[in-house]
């Protein structure tokens, strides 16, 4: 096998004219030089160098070597000074993964405080939900993903509830059921790296003339047991579910939207309540509905984990790292 040491020696050796010379440019001794031209020879199988008189030139095959020889060390050069640069923040990416309410929350001053700093980090950004979010990590499509995961219900993923408008309670309940059995070989995060980044408390919202919106203080789950619902995004639909088995009683889940504006609209237009995650709202005007704090039936405010997940290898990367302390940072910032 050729190695670059014995390349940059046959260089020294083609530049300097004998073995002495080089080794006198190389910083090395005369023997050191002799015996690794001897081993770039034995590698190659033929004479490379020929003596001639008190000097030494290089033969045919030592001067094609030699041609090929004046690219590859280029070329590791400029690997090495790219690599330097990645190891040093002074270049490298990053391609995040986030659902839409944390992209619009957490992200954007993550990434402002990262290029503020390292400028010549990239990072970009696309859209996508758990699991198909995980997925995408897991098949080297982005080096970051921002999830969550609801800490009342078994599992790390919720069921992801595709519950048809006017389905009774029974179907929606074996909708999330169904849906949770499909994902639970999806829902296991043992393989990744997760980086806990805040507690996101789920957020009721009611019709402004509501019963319970004037209360003041947070509102159990088994009082709205006879409300019509409106339900929100596929793992918010199966969580809403289990958090209402909890609670007793299974919802009327009468209108369901991905749309969180929608949700606003249609609980403002008296159709119906709904639980949504406070990030969600910050990025929605809640014109004409009250927001509630909701308990679980423990009593226990309810909560998604939001978290950034990356592989093991992957969080050892300078750029990955730094962009997982930022994230960590905006969480902590809010």
């Amino acid at each position: 096998m050729i190695e670059a040491r014995h390349l940059r020696v046959l260089r020294a050796v083609a530049r300097t004219g004998s073995f002495s010379a080089a080794a006198r440019e190389l910083g090395c001794t005369q023997p050191a030089i002799s015996q690794q031209m001897k081993a770039l020879e034995k590698s190659v199988d033929t004479p490379l160098v020929v003596r001639s008189g008190r000097g030494m030139q290089l033969s045919e095959a030592g001067r094609v070597l030699l041609k090929h020889a004046t690219g590859i060390l280029a070329g590791l050069s400029a690997a090495e000074e790219e690599v330097a640069a990645i190891a040093g923040l002074r270049a490298g990416r990053v391609r995040l993964v986030s659902f839409p309410t944390a992209s619009s929350t957490l992200v954007p001053p993550a990434v402002a405080r990262l290029r503020g700093t390292h400028p010549g980090v990239r990072v970009s950004l696309v859209e996508a939900e758990p699991p198909e979010s995980l997925a995408m990590l897991r098949g080297g499509e982005c080096e970051v993903a921002l999830a969550f995961r609801y800490p009342q219900a078994p599992g790390s993923v919720l069921a992801t509830a595709s519950v048809p408008a006017h389905s009774t309670p029974r179907e929606a309940r074996a909708e999330a059921n169904l849906e949770a059995q499909q994902l639970s070989a999806g829902a296991d995060w043992s393989d990744l790296v997760a980086t806990p980044l805040l507690d996101d408390p789920l957020v009721g919202l009611l019709p402004a003339g509501h019963r319970l919106a004037g209360r003041g203080g947070p509102v159990e789950l088994a009082e709205l047991a006879e409300e019509q619902w409106i339900a929100g995004c596929p793992q918010c639909r199966g969580h809403l579910v289990e958090l209402c088995a909890g609670a007793g009683f299974e919802p009327r889940i009468d209108f369901a939207t991905d749309d969180y504006p929608a949700v606003v609209g249609l609980v403002a237009a008296g159709l119906g309540v709904a639980v949504l995650p406070g990030l969600a709202l910050e990025s929605v005007r809640p014109d004409g509905v009250a927001t509630v704090a909701v308990h679980a039936a423990s009593g226990a405010p309810a909560v998604r984990q939001v978290v950034a997940l990356t592989l093991p290898d992957l969080a050892e990367v300078p750029a990955v790292a730094l962009m997982l302390e930022r994230l960590s940072g905006a969480a902590a910032g809010r």
